[in-house]
């Protein structure tokens, strides 16, 4: 049984270490959303954790702290139309890529949450497993995309109401999948995913 080990020191090289993590692999839909953070020690934030594991109230709170409090922060995507072609994983890679790339602060070491690198990243890099439960750049890193991307789905519910997206976030839920089978899919779902594939397999 391996241990993970409490949060660690996010210094390097002058303290410009990135975390940087993803969120939406899961759901059937919507895009996927990286972000990349570097914290800064002298402002430090209370709370951070993995975002799934603290509420949605404590998320968006932390969300707006981080943005005000950060020395530099970016967050990216990659499309539907991008995880359909290249499939979910490859469009993860991509989309932290970009987040650590844009970073309006150059990182000079990037942490990725994973067992992963992205290719093509514009400083050195290293993947953490759990990194969203050691370091408290990955944590917040996690805690934007997530926000992020929840947001969005949430508005796209307007968009679409009859699946329900305000509250399972597009993830493969019963109430989700029975309105795909009710409904069919729409614009934003991901048609290489298995349920969704099926779906259209079955029109």
């Amino acid at each position: 049984m391996s241990i993970i080990e409490p949060f660690v020191s996010d210094v390097y090289l002058g303290n410009l270490l990135a975390g940087v993590d993803e969120a939406g692999r899961g759901p059937l839909a919507g895009d996927v959303v990286a972000a990349a953070v570097i914290l800064d020690p002298n402002n430090p934030i209370d709370g951070l954790n993995d975002s799934k594991k603290i509420s949605e109230k404590k998320r968006e709170r932390l969300y707006s702290e981080i943005v005000e409090k950060a020395l530099s922060f970016s967050i990216a995507r990659a499309s539907v139309a991008e995880i359909d072609d290249i499939n979910i994983l490859h469009a993860s890679m991509l989309a932290m890529a970009r987040a650590i790339n844009g970073l309006p602060i150059a990182a000079e070491h990037a942490l990725i949450d994973g067992n992963r690198v992205p290719p093509q990243l514009i400083c050195s890099a290293e993947a953490v497993v759990k990194g969203d439960a050691r370091h408290h750049a990955i944590a917040a890193a996690s805690i934007l995309a997530k926000v992020t991307r929840d947001r969005e789905i949430v508005a796209m519910a307007e968009t679409y109401p009859q699946y329900g997206f305000e509250k399972h976030k597009g993830y493969p839920t019963a109430v989700h999948l029975d309105a795909i089978k009710q409904h069919g899919v729409c614009e934003i779902h991901r048609t290489s995913f298995g349920p969704v594939k099926r779906a259209l397999e079955c029109n």
